[in-house]
């Protein structure tokens, strides 16, 4: 069962992005909690400013989908970024992933969002075969950039 994650979720969300860290060796860089979770996608005041579909089997949560909405200054609309697929290795190939997805796409049409991207690490071979095979196309003309830390502190400080 696909469907929108509720505040129970977290702890199970937070320990799927835990085994996402892990398989991406960055265990390290798994550094939310409870309460920055809550904050972005249950805020008490305001509107969240993430988003998450989870995966149940038998009750338990097994996939996770975290997303937020991006801008395109040339359509002039909202998209969707995918910032986080995740099924455990248990539940893999039967679908979720896949299911998760569409859940995503539903979402996009629905509410007129052109577009939907992500990321993936050019050594997940596994989840860019599935993402070709969902039709995913690559746009490998494009480079991440990320500033962070000290240098993100740093170029803040100016002027």
């Amino acid at each position: 069962m696909i469907r929108e994650a509720a505040p129970q979720d977290i702890p199970a969300i937070l320990a799927l992005v835990r085994e996402l860290a892990e398989y991406e060796r960055e265990p390290d860089a798994a550094v939310g909690t409870v309460e920055s979770y809550t904050e972005a996608l249950f805020p008490g005041h305001g509107s969240p400013t993430a988003w998450a579909h989870v995966a149940e089997v038998d009750g338990e949560v097994v996939g996770i989908a975290v997303w937020y909405l991006t801008f395109s200054t040339w359509t002039g609309r909202n998209g969707l970024w995918l910032e986080d697929l995740y099924v455990s290795p248990a539940h893999r190939g039967s679908g979720i992933g896949r299911d998760l997805m569409a859940r995503l796409a539903r979402v996009c049409s629905e509410r007129g969002y052109p577009r939907m991207e992500w990321t993936v690490l050019n050594w997940n071979t596994p989840a860019i075969e599935v993402y070709r095979h969902l039709g995913a196309a690559p746009m490998d003309e494009w480079t991440v950039q990320r500033l962070t830390g000290d240098q993100l502190t740093a170029l803040g400080a100016v002027g």
